[in-house]
């Protein structure tokens, strides 16, 4: 009876622990939706918006990492359940640095709005991060559904995301060669670019983060690169 009883007290924390997960995991979202609305609209008041609300996604972070280290302390889990306060973890911090970067994205947004517009550039970057949007939904879904097959589709979408960002990357280059004046904005959102193409990459790890979760290994095979743009471009 006594075993039956740490039992339910020790599943009623993990699920507290992952209740918090998804509502951080929501709160991303937003981040990401917002900022790249902010940027295409170049609405000043939404991006402040997304600036002020990265405070409670750090927080979250920091409730998860204190709750499930007592979680660690008190119940001294092993196995899968081990597995799953870890990844815990590790998700929380995949969360809390997309939401840094969907801050930095909506903190060049008042930038921006005070130069001329370069083609459609903002409007790429919002398709590209709702690409990214979507996988995080997909991410949190496979994580929620212990459904390694979807993470594993996460894992390879992220090809696409970075595919878009070479393209852009090779766009700004032109326009920068074009019209020098372009150069400043482009500099700007090609670092836009870079931040979005990095959510990826944390999305990517959450999803990884999954298919351990489930399986007890990680993937066999590191991600590639769809060609090695976006690494010249971060060294």
């Amino acid at each position: 009876m006594q075993e039956q009883h740490i039992a339910s007290v020790f599943d009623r924390d993990l699920e507290a622990i992952q209740a918090q997960i998804m509502k951080m995991g929501g709160l991303v979202e937003a981040a990401i939706r917002d900022g790249s609305e902010s940027l295409e609209t170049r609405d000043e008041d939404l991006a402040e918006k997304v600036r002020k609300a990265d405070r409670a996604i750090d927080d979250l972070e920091e409730m998860i990492n204190e709750e499930a280290a007592r979680v660690i302390a008190l119940r001294a889990p092993i196995a899968s359940d081990l597995r799953l306060v870890l990844s815990v973890i590790k998700i929380s911090a995949n969360l809390e640095r997309i939401g840094d970067y969907a801050k930095n994205m909506a903190k060049r947004t008042s930038v921006l709005s005070q130069m001329a517009p370069v083609d459609d550039s903002a409007g790429a970057l919002r398709r590209m991060a709702r690409e990214v949007e979507k996988m995080l939904k997909d991410a949190l879904d496979a994580y929620i559904q212990r459904d390694a097959e979807l993470a594993m589709d996460v894992i390879n979408h992220d090809r696409d995301v970075d595919q878009m960002y070479n393209a852009l990357f090779r766009e700004f280059l032109t326009f920068m060669m074009e019209d020098p004046r372009n150069i400043t904005a482009c500099m700007h959102l090609h670092f836009i670019a870079k931040n979005i193409e990095r959510m990826g990459d944390h999305v990517t790890s959450i999803a990884e983060q999954v298919v351990y979760l489930v399986t007890g290994e990680h993937p066999e095979e590191a991600r590639p690169k769809a060609d090695k743009t976006s690494l010249v471009a971060e060294s």
